[in-house]
């Protein structure tokens, strides 16, 4: 893995901390095996009950570089009113021609938000359109290797698990980097961070 990309991984969410809650276990543990990793942000948060967008983007920076990530952008598709059109697909087909991800981590398509369904589904087409020669965005075709799925609401039963154990602080200190939505609230005090038993090696999980 790695020529001209960017990063290795790619994680695409609707909305700035989702990735931090979906993932951001594994993306630590990506970064501690030498793996380059990325977030895509679709929205800027400007919906959100708490906090500001503004907010979210500086909480955002700071648990990029908790999680170790390479690089992270944000779109400006509508916070809570996220559409599976053909101009949003295209944005991310110009995301990910630039970053030319090996893998691919998008939200699983069952999702209490409706946000998190769609991106599902909207990420996935984006991967297809990206391959296509004949889709000109001034940058070289490409298509992720793999796709994978990461759940927080749905009840389903995974393929696969990451132990993500060492790194639980780290992701504790990313999800608490956002002082807008967790620190000091009834709201936050709740959050629980789970380890999956189960280690998976991340490099030959993904080149299956």
């Amino acid at each position: 893995m790695g020529g001209d990309s960017v990063a290795e991984i790619l994680a695409i969410a609707a909305h700035r901390d989702d990735v931090e809650q979906t993932c951001g276990g594994t993306l630590l543990r990506a970064a501690s095996r030498g793996l380059r990793t990325a977030i895509l942000d679709l929205t800027q948060g400007e919906a959100g009950t708490r906090g500001t967008a503004e907010d979210r983007a500086k909480e955002a920076g700071d648990a990029a570089k908790i999680l170790g990530v390479r690089w992270r952008e944000a779109l400006d598709l509508p916070d809570g009113a996220i559409a599976n059109t053909l101009e949003n697909r295209l944005k991310i087909v110009r995301v990910l021609r630039e970053v030319r991800p090996r893998v691919m981590i998008l939200p699983y398509w069952q999702a209490r938000h409706p946000d998190h369904a769609i991106v599902g589904t909207l990420g996935y087409e984006a991967c297809f359109l990206s391959g296509l020669a004949k889709i000109d965005t001034g940058t070289a075709p490409h298509r992720p290797f793999k796709i994978v799925y990461a759940s927080l609401y749905a009840d389903v039963r995974p393929s696969f698990i990451v132990d993500i154990t060492p790194f639980i602080e780290q992701r504790h200190a990313a999800l608490m980097a956002y002082r807008s939505q967790y620190a000091n609230q009834p709201e936050g005090s709740a959050l629980f961070v789970y380890a999956f038993a189960g280690a998976v090696d991340l490099k030959a999980a993904f080149s299956s």
